[in-house]
């Protein structure tokens, strides 16, 4: 093997290993999170700048700032002590692992199945509020999750499919459920 090969795999595995640090601490940081504001103690859904986490990640711990916050603009200049939370556990202020956690071993309010895995993609279950109304994941803002998640009953998404049509369309659907 010659220098100059070996010049090249040694390169091309330095940035194999670059890319996979900078892959995983973007992918570590990236999407919505709730956390509890440390000025007012209130939910506050905030979002890291998952792009620079990653490009100062290299020599150290990455370091973080927020991108977006549901308190902005108002208190856009903040010392953002929130991401000590962030910081602390990542993971667990996420808003599709508290989702997937809250559905973890539940049935369908509507149907009675259970709600199974959660496709984060397709497919997702939905939110039965009080009011009877299904509502997709994305329709809750981050700060109000929590407190939706108090009241709400999970719903697979046939029955959220079902329920949505049957709402925006009520002169095509039937309900054979009720008395003719």
């Amino acid at each position: 093997m010659s220098v100059s090969t070996l010049v090249v795999l040694v390169v091309a595995a330095i940035a194999v290993v670059v890319a996979v640090r900078l892959g995983s601490t973007f992918f570590r940081y990236r999407g919505a999170r709730v956390i509890t504001c440390p000025e007012n103690h209130q939910p506050a859904g905030v979002q890291v700048d998952a792009g620079h986490a990653a490009a100062t990640a290299l020599g150290a711990a990455p370091q973080l700032r927020l991108s977006t916050c549901s308190r902005w603009p108002e208190k856009a200049g903040c010392g953002q002590e929130c991401l000590r939370q962030i910081e602390a556990s990542p993971e667990d202020c996420l808003v599709r692992n508290i989702l997937v956690s809250w559905y973890a071993r539940k049935n369908c309010a509507m149907c009675g199945k259970p709600i199974g895995e959660i496709h984060l993609v397709e497919q997702k279950p939905a939110l039965l509020t009080p009011e009877r109304v299904t509502v997709e994941w994305r329709e809750v803002a981050p700060e109000k999750l929590l407190g939706v998640l108090e009241t709400a009953r999970p719903v697979c998404f046939s029955c959220h499919l079902a329920t949505t049509f049957a709402r925006q369309h009520p002169d095509l659907a039937i309900d054979r459920s009720r008395p003719a």
